[in-house]
C-alpha cells in the first residue's frame, strides 16, 4: 500500500463533505447489526452508555482523517483495529467484519456524485479507491489476529475450567518429581593443559 495523499482537489472536496461522509459512513456501517441494536447505536451518543457506537464513530473519523493526510499504515492501524476488534468479538464473518472499509468507497461516490464526472476527479477517485482496497487487506490481517487471540483465550479458559473441575472432583493427582541426587552424580571436567 503506497503512502500517498489524495490530490488537493479531491482532498478539498472530501474535507468539504467530511461531516456528511462520516455520518453516512457511520450509519451504513451500523446496518451490519440487527435493527434494534443498530437503532440504539445510532441514537445513543453517550460514550459510557454506548461504548460500541462511540468506538466505531471515533474509529471511522480517525481513519478518514488519516486517509486525507496520506495512507500511512502505522497511523491508520489503531483506528481500524478499534473497529475490527468489536466486529471480531461479535463473531462476525471476516467479510462482514471488514465490510466497513468498502462502504467508505460507496459513501464517497454518493457524496461526490455530482463532481465525480469531472475527469480529473474521476482519476483521483480511482486512485483513492485502490488505496482503500489496500486498507481492506490490512483490515483482514487485523481481523485474523483478533480472531486468533479470541480462540487462544477460549482454549485457555476451557483448559482452566477442566483443571478446576478435575481438582474439585479429586480426580487430579500431582506428580512430584524426585529431586536429583547431586551427591552421587559425578561431574566430568575437561582439563586441557
Amino acid at each position: 500500500m503506497e503512502s500517498q495523499k489524495p490530490d488537493m482537489e479531491l482532498k478539498n472536496l472530501l474535507l468539504e463533505k467530511k461531516s456528511a461522509i462520516l455520518k453516512r459512513w457511520f450509519n451504513i456501517t451500523l446496518e451490519a447489526y440487527p435493527s434494534d441494536t443498530s437503532n440504539f447505536l445510532k441514537k445513543q451518543k453517550n460514550r459510557f452508555n454506548n461504548p460500541v457506537g462511540y468506538t466505531i464513530s471515533n474509529g471511522i473519523e480517525g481513519l478518514f482523517e488519516e486517509i486525507l493526510k496520506g495512507f500511512d499504515p502505522d497511523k491508520i492501524y489503531p483506528f481500524m483495529e478499534s473497529i475490527i476488534k468489536i466486529n471480531a468479538v461479535q463473531d462476525f464473518s471476516a467479510s462482514r467484519a471488514i465490510s466497513f472499509i468498502f462502504l467508505l468507497k460507496k459513501v464517497i461516490r454518493q457524496e461526490l456524485s455530482d463532481k465525480s464526472r469531472d475527469s480529473g476527479i474521476s482519476e483521483e477517485l480511482l486512485i483513492l479507491e485502490s488505496q482503500i482496497d489496500g486498507l481492506a487487506l490490512l483490515s483482514f490481517d487485523i481481523y485474523m489476529q483478533c480472531r486468533e487471540k479470541i480462540y487462544d483465550l477460549k482454549a485457555n479458559e476451557v483448559k482452566n475450567m477442566t483443571y478446576r473441575l478435575l481438582k474439585r472432583a479429586n480426580l487430579l493427582c500431582e506428580i512430584q518429581e524426585d529431586e536429583p541426587d547431586l551427591e552421587s552424580t559425578t561431574i566430568i571436567q575437561n582439563k586441557e593443559g
